[in-house]
């Protein structure tokens, strides 16, 4: 069954939520992201997905005393990104508790280096994060557009070893109005033996349902949470009845 990770989005270590990956549209949900974590970790909820924004920006990890925070209070298993473009900061990452690191830019910058990571560090520790805009990926923390597809850059890695992806619908982020369950669907059928993570848009259990319907390994589940629409309630309960915990 799909396995549900709720998100936290760190900007000076706060918990912030954007739409469509837009900065001036930074909203605040806490200025505690390890109070938000425990009570991710007290619905019953294994893994969460941090994102830092700062370290996205800046091009180097910015909130690793956050990831430490978090991983001391919960112990909950953390995928972490943002930031992450040479390896000192991938083994800072990691070093700091987070059990899987989600590196995008460098996927298409330095591909021999990504390449190198997926073989040093293992393909269960190293995710590829393909953040789309109209079917392009965007890297730096969304703000540059290039020319390679989701498609294509999944294809150049899996050769590799490549396990995991998340993949992310900009247009989508944020905006409670579903995600874009065909684009999930055609990389499913592309890349079958892939784990693929959707994110973006996820509006309401029904979001949910009808991705692990589809076979959809997990879902990111963000404003959705934050904003009400899907309660911690509904998903523990859906997580006891059917997922019996995370992937």
């Amino acid at each position: 069954m799909i396995g549900i990770i709720p998100a936290i989005d760190i900007i000076g270590g706060k918990c912030v939520r954007l739409t469509k990956g837009d900065y001036s549209t930074a909203k605040s949900y806490s200025d505690n992201p390890s109070d938000m974590a425990i009570s991710f970790r007290d619905a019953g909820l294994k893994k969460l997905h941090i994102v830092d924004l700062d370290g996205a920006k800046a091009s180097s990890p910015q909130n690793l005393a956050v990831l430490e925070s978090i991983k001391s209070a919960t112990d909950m298993e953390i995928e972490w990104g943002g930031g992450i473009k040479d390896r000192q900061s991938l083994e800072a990452v990691l070093s700091c508790g987070a059990s899987q690191a989600i590196c995008g830019s460098i996927a298409v910058t330095d591909s021999e280096e990504f390449t190198a990571w997926l073989h040093d560090y293992g393909p269960e520790r190293i995710i590829l994060g393909a953040d789309a805009r109209n079917g392009r990926i965007a890297t730096h923390g969304w703000m540059n557009e290039t020319e390679t597809t989701v498609v294509d850059l999944i294809a150049a890695y899996v050769p590799y070893g490549l396990k995991r992806v998340i993949c992310t619908d900009i247009s989508k982020d944020g905006m409670l109005q579903g995600p874009s369950f065909g684009l999930y669907a055609a990389l499913k059928e592309r890349f079958p033996a892939l784990m693929v993570t959707a994110s973006g848009g996820i509006g309401g259990m029904e979001d949910i349902l009808k991705l692990d319907e589809m076979g959809i390994d997990s879902v990111i589940v963000g404003k959705a949470l934050y904003e009400g629409k899907i309660s911690l309630r509904e998903i523990s309960g859906y997580c006891n009845g059917r997922c019996q915990g995370n992937r």
